[in-house]
């Protein structure tokens, strides 16, 4: 169970064009595998190191603060998503996927606990929640 496969189940329930991942950090597998299957990425992150890193691999990425977000950067979306975020930003993903009407789909680490409020997917062994942004 490759972390890609992320990557491939986003693409089973994500409408090709943009799609953003959240708090990218040092993790790029499952952005890169989605550029490869034709999606248009866009990484953020607060780090400036993790977004200079993303656009050396070729990652469109930007800086901003999930806390206090620029939603002019998540329109025309199709989906938000993120691979083992920090729990104490979890709740701002969320919210910012309510806020845009976007879906949210999250890989957390393993023993992390998600909202009760997130539907959990068996993927190909990764345990997959997510949130319709309703």
């Amino acid at each position: 169970m490759p972390i890609e496969d992320f990557a491939e189940f986003l693409a089973l329930n994500v409408p090709r064009g943009k799609i953003i991942e959240l708090g990218i950090g040092f993790q790029f597998k499952v952005a890169l595998r989605l550029k490869d299957l034709g999606y248009d990425v866009l990484a953020v992150d607060w780090n400036p190191e993790s977004v200079k890193k993303a656009r050396d691999l070729g990652i469109n990425a930007v800086r901003d603060d999930l806390f206090n977000p620029r939603p002019e950067l998540y329109r025309s979306a199709n989906a938000l998503y993120s691979v083992r975020p920090t729990p104490e930003i979890v709740r701002p993903i969320l919210n910012l996927g309510k806020n845009l009407g976007l879906p949210v789909y999250i890989l957390p680490l393993a023993g992390d606990t998600m909202p009760r409020t997130m539907r959990l997917t068996n993927f190909r062994g990764l345990a997959i929640y997510s949130a319709k942004g309703i």
